[in-house]
């Protein structure tokens, strides 16, 4: 039930936030390795790329690439939060004390959300792609053709195999334990910290939704170079073998982005993340915490 809950409230989440997971793609896929200045800049914010996406490809567009964000959304993270969630109700997170472990509270956001990403990797590659097609005059990035999620996996597995659809795994790694281990230690510490100086009443919704906009200003801050990179490594295109001609991998990708575009390049579309993770982490992992508390007081 744990895995099952976790799943369906990321889902829940992600039925509000896909749109602006569209326009952060775009943002990070924009000027791709130009220097600034260089380069027409489609998508000058948030609220414009909104407006430009809505104008030229449609109001639809804002919800590319939604069935394998569902999916993604689900598998990812009911396999995350369901794992911490059996890690904290087994007292794994604790002290002898009783009090949160920080180390190891790190440890298992990190070691639960690489289990759920490696898994959902093709399918976060799919989501990418969709997300990045566009009309031709505000298309960024390397441009597939795919017709949908089905079309797409099956066409590169039969071009490339199994590693093909699991071309960029490893690059997106290091995105998802920084960005898990920061999110559940930072949401876990905060709804510690908030039970303890009893600021709202036990038991109170309030608890989990300040604890989760704590998190979701961490997770921001600490994920979006990897998140910019990882996003890029996905898209590239690839030779007849589905090997990237862009980037060699992570290191390769982080330098090369450093050094073209310089310490801006790497918190490409930030805002669109902050709009994005931060009500995508508020609403998951408030949705997964009032679940919790439901599925526990009505079967006891």
């Amino acid at each position: 039930m744990d895995f099952l809950m976790s799943g369906l409230a990321a889902c829940g989440a992600c039925l509000f936030t896909n749109p602006l997971e569209v326009v952060k793609t775009r943002m990070q896929l924009q000027g791709e390795l130009r220097a600034p200045g260089t380069y027409q800049r489609h998508y000058r914010n948030v609220f414009h790329a909104f407006i430009t996406i809505g104008k030229v490809d449609g109001p639809a567009a804002l919800q590319k690439g939604l069935a394998p964000a569902l999916l993604y959304q689900f598998l990812m993270n009911g396999i995350r939060l369901g794992t911490y969630g059996l890690a904290e109700a087994g007292g794994y997170l604790h002290t002898a004390e009783g009090a949160l472990s920080r180390p190891r509270s790190a440890a298992a956001g990190a070691l639960a959300g690489v289990m759920g990403a490696y898994l959902g990797s093709p399918i976060y590659m799919v989501k990418t792609h969709l997300q990045a097609q566009a009309a031709s005059e505000i298309a960024v990035g390397h441009q597939y053709k795919h017709q949908g999620m089905f079309q797409a996996l099956s066409e590169i597995g039969q071009k490339h195999g199994l590693v093909g659809l699991w071309r960029g795994a490893l690059g997106g790694l290091p995105r998802v334990i920084i960005g898990s281990s920061t999110q559940l230690c930072t949401f876990s510490s905060t709804k510690d910290l908030i039970t303890q100086w009893e600021i709202f009443p036990p038991q109170s919704w309030k608890v989990a939704l300040v604890a989760a906009m704590v998190s979701g200003i961490a997770v921001v801050l600490a994920m979006t170079p990897f998140d910019v990179v990882s996003t890029r490594l996905y898209n590239q295109p690839t030779d007849a073998r589905g090997k990237g001609l862009m980037y060699r991998g992570i290191l390769d990708a982080l330098l090369q982005t450093a050094r073209t575009e310089g310490v801006f390049g790497m918190y490409k579309g930030i805002g669109a993340s902050y709009f994005r993770l931060g009500p995508h982490t508020i609403l998951s992992l408030f949705f997964w915490d009032q679940l919790r508390t439901l599925y526990n007081t009505y079967t006891k």
